[in-house]
């Protein structure tokens, strides 16, 4: 039965929306619907409401969609949707403020006379406007106002006209800021959690191991990875979009003509260009890379572009009168300023400690002031001129309300589709497909984009991904990232705008459009960027690099990038260490050689094993390569015969598995009727134990299945990868010892003049202990003993003085003892100032070339954080997902 009503959630679902019912309400108002049905039958019909439920009852959920939902966007760390409405105001006042049709007028000047310049200049303008405003209707519109009829004048095919125009409005669904992309990662979010337990519980199902490891996890994203994600697959359709106009009037010129200038390129047509250019790549430039430069967040970030969206409308609405460009002036000074002072000296109230700091304080307060003058006098200008913010603040809640209604409404529905097993039947079917996680991927990209010619974009992304994403993220063959797989639906969805019959691009265009361009021409000339579109997708299938690779560069270069110790990046380091080793070999023996050679013999006996025990690990470093890269040879020979076999079984095992599920619930059922007492429907129990006989029939005709060799095969594989993953951990182990004791060593001596520093302090301190209170001496034996110990190895000497603070300290002060304590300290002081006084001239300057020499090999995981160099080196390796199937 819940299968009957699952079925009738999605009817429900697909007539309301197919009648042109609300999606705010179509959505909760199904699933409402549905759980109320469900509950009244089995009331009806079963004696309990909850009867016809997969698991709990009508209570739990309908009230689960609003609680998760609460629970996910009211707590205070889940902030990512607040950006929204800011890149929903930006757009906006941006399409307000007439910005593109300054854009295309000028951009077709400047493109006319190359073939097919016009329809280069809507695509031009169409990335343009989807990196400032991302609303599509609005950049739909205005190129079909200006440029369609321009186009239709020059003798453009129709076709052709409208489809360059449709299809360059939809850019802002996948070039960031995108609204989508903001959806899709706060979607994506949920489906990483999901995806995480799924492949923990996985992993302990068919190793027995109830720890995975975390280089084994789903990997995240957020709303900045989802934006530098999109930002590569995003402009390879654009230069898609543009090579197709440019190849089709060279080829076909009667379609797409050249349009020759009538005007002069002059400097004055150069200064235009600049003009109506620089405002809107300023801002592109700012709010995108504020984000790719770790500068701000994606909510920050949105707040920029508001504030540079409202600026530059007041200065656009207000163009052609005098001191139209005042407020801009004074915005870009006050900045300006800010950053000069910003850079000089650090601007912290909490911190002003000279006559300089509060100069720079107080003309730092002086251009904030500036520059808050100069948005209110933009934003009164916007207010006063057409009504224009107060239109831009309705129409941004209007669009903002819609968005978190249809989240609402989505949560509901996906709550009542659990209800019913629908997530179970969806998981069944595509883990059932053959072919593994690629067949998957296809036919869930598949059904995404049929169901783009029948929903809107939100729709898609807030209902289907939900139900998908966690299940393609829990495959550990492909092993894709989260940010990978957002932008490919992202592009998917994109398509959605221009598929026939519920195209939202088409129909804009064809509001604006003349009565001469017929529905049909309008039809045709999308297919080619529909097509393109679809490369520009496959393109991305099988590279992801191309949407890896920024986020992976800013994760590994930005300021608060994880240590080379991280166990995500072990394998690339492995594998970039290793070709180091091959190329700089003979330089590294050297190096270590040489090291080997240091006279250590003054040196106290437990630094001086510890360091020559350091030198002599690093020497057996080449071994321990040669065992890991045999052992990875090893398996990866292996793998070709094992993985098929491999494949075989897990597969019948999740058989097994799904047949094991199945069968607990007519035990379950078998429980609840026994507890009946005299009125116990033994016909249904019989009914159920037949059900349950044949699922275990089922089963155990899948376990004869699971051929004979497969138990050997497997233990002599793993047993493989056992002796990959004890060499691989030999070599991390080796080159941890062969690197901390000579980083420590060299800390030790580099501090001897510190340590030197405080001789005298300390010898005075000693000679006044008689005379003084112990009380008094205490506090000052405290602050000797802190500074001593700031001095790298001189623990021992804090130690003895430690001894001494205490023995005065005690209820009956021993100065007895402090004294010995001190003299101790003392002996010891003099001691280690001695040898490291020797080892500063003769020992430090080879420390220091040795530890240079392996510190970006031998020493690269014990680095405080990745040098640039080696990060830029790792971020390809990164980019590319790994299969992991294998381990599973």
């Amino acid at each position: 039965m819940e299968f009957v009503f699952l079925t009738l959630l999605i009817v429900l679902m697909a007539t309301a929306l197919g009648s042109g019912f609300p999606v705010a309400f179509s959505l909760p108002g199904s699933a409402i619907i549905t759980i109320g049905a469900a509950a009244l039958c089995g009331w009806v019909f079963a004696d309990d409401v909850n009867a016809y439920f997969a698991q709990g009852g009508p209570i739990e959920w309908l009230t689960a969609g609003v609680t998760n939902f609460r629970g996910i966007y009211w707590e205070v760390e889940r902030d990512t949707l607040i950006a929204i409405p800011l890149f929903i105001f930006m757009g906006i006042m941006l399409q307000r403020s007439r910005i593109a049709e300054d854009l295309l007028v000028t951009m077709a000047q400047l493109f006319g006379p190359v073939p097919g310049g016009l329809g280069i200049s809507v695509i031009f303008v169409g990335a343009l406007l989807a990196a400032t405003t991302g609303i599509v209707g609005a950049t739909v519109v205005a190129m079909g106002l200006i440029s369609l009829p321009v186009m239709m004048r020059h003798k453009y095919s129709p076709a052709l006209a409208t489809g360059t125009i449709a299809a360059s409005g939809t850019l802002g669904q996948i070039i960031p800021p995108s609204i989508v992309l903001i959806i899709l990662a706060d979607q994506l979010a949920s489906a990483v959690d999901q995806a995480s337990a799924g492949r923990k519980s996985l992993y302990k199902e068919v190793t027995g191991q109830f720890s995975m490891p975390s280089s084994f996890d789903a990997v995240s994203t957020s709303a900045g990875d989802m934006f530098m994600g999109a930002l590569v697959p995003g402009l390879v359709l654009v230069v898609a979009y543009m090579t197709f106009m440019l190849v089709l009037a060279i080829v076909r010129p009667k379609l797409a003509p050249a349009v020759p200038f009538e005007g002069k390129y002059d400097l004055q047509f150069a200064l235009r260009v600049v003009t109506i250019l620089v405002p809107p790549l300023t801002l592109i430039f700012v709010v995108l890379g504020s984000i790719i430069l770790g500068i701000a967040t994606v909510n920050q970030a949105g707040a920029i572009g508001a504030v540079g969206a409202t600026i530059m409308a007041g200065v656009r609405l207000h163009g052609g009168k005098p001191g139209a460009m005042r407020p801009a002036v004074l915005a870009i000074g006050s900045i300006t300023v800010l950053v000069v002072i910003a850079n000089v000296s650090p601007i912290n109230v909490k911190n002003v400690q000279t006559g300089g700091d509060v100069v720079a304080l107080v003309v730092a307060s002086l251009a904030t002031l500036a520059f808050l003058v100069s948005l209110v006098w933009a934003g009164w200008r916007t207010y006063k001129i057409d009504n224009t913010l107060t239109s831009v603040m309705v129409e941004t809640a209007k669009t903002s309300s819609l968005v978190f209604i249809i989240l609402l409404g989505a949560a509901m529905l996906t709550a009542a589709f659990r209800a019913f097993g629908g997530e179970d039947l969806v998981r069944e079917f595509l883990t059932g497909l053959p072919g593994g996680f690629w067949t998957q991927f296809v036919i869930v990209m598949a059904v995404i984009f049929i169901l783009g010619f029948f929903l809107d974009f939100i729709e898609i992304a807030v209902v289907i991904v939900p139900i998908v994403a966690p299940i393609l993220l829990t495959d550990p063959e492909a092993n894709v990232t989260a940010v990978w797989l957002g932008v490919m639906i992202g592009l998917n969805i994109q398509t959605s705008f221009l598929t026939p019959p519920f195209g939202f691009a088409l129909f804009y265009l064809r509001g604006v459009a003349p009565a001469a361009v017929k529905t049909v021409q309008m039809y045709k000339g999308v297919i080619a960027f529909i097509l393109l579109q679809l490369l520009a997708l496959g393109i991305v299938a099988v590279n992801p690099s191309l949407v890896n690779y920024l986020p992976n560069r800013i994760w590994l270069t930005a300021d608060t990038a994880p240590p080379p110790l991280n166990p995500r990046l072990q394998q690339c380091i492995e594998d970039y260490t290793f070709v180091q080793y091959q190329e700089r070999g003979d330089d590294l023996r050297a190096a270590i050689s040489l090291a080997r050679e240091l006279d250590l013999s003054y040196v106290p006996a437990k630094l001086q094993k510890n360091t020559a025990a350091a030198f002599d690990k690093a020497q057996r470093t080449f071994k321990l390569v040669d065992s890991v890269d045999k052992a990875t040879a090893a398996v990866d020979a292996a793998t070709p015969d094992y993985k098929p076999l491999h494949i075989q079984v897990r597969t019948i095992q999740r058989d097994m598995r799904r047949l094991d599920a199945e069968t607990k619930a007519p035990e379950q059922q078998i429980e609840r009727l026994k507890r009946d007492g005299p009125e116990v429907d033994q016909a249904r129990i019989r009914e159920l134990e037949t059900d349950i006989s044949t699922l275990q029939s089922e089963r155990e005709a899948l376990l004869s299945e699971i051929p004979v060799q497969w138990e050997a095969d497997h233990k002599a594989f793993r047993d493989l990868q056992a002796a990959e993953e004890k060499a691989r951990k030999a070599y991390r182990k080796n080159i941890d010892g062969a690197y901390i004791p000579v980083q420590e060593m060299k800390e030790i001596v580099a501090d001897t003049d510190r340590l030197a520093a405080l001789e005298s302090e300390l010898i005075a301190l000693r000679a006044s202990l008689p005379d003084v209170e112990p009380a008094q001496s205490v506090d000052k034996i405290a602050a000797m003993t802190k500074a001593v110990g700031s001095v790298a190895g001189a623990k021992a000497i804090r130690s003895d003085l430690t001894g001494s603070r205490r023995a005065l300290r005690a209820k009956k002060p021993d100065m007895k003892k402090a004294l010995k304590k001190f003299d101790s300290a003392i002996k010891k002081f003099r001691n280690e100032l001695a040898w490291r006084q020797r080892a500063k001239i003769e020992l430090l300057p080879g420390l220091e070339a040795y530890e240079a020499s392996i510190r970006d090999t031998i020493g690269l995981r014990q680095q405080p954080r990745m040098p640039r160099e080696q990060a830029t080196e790792l971020i390809g390796c990164t980019a590319e997902h790994r299969d992991l199937s294998l381990y599973f």
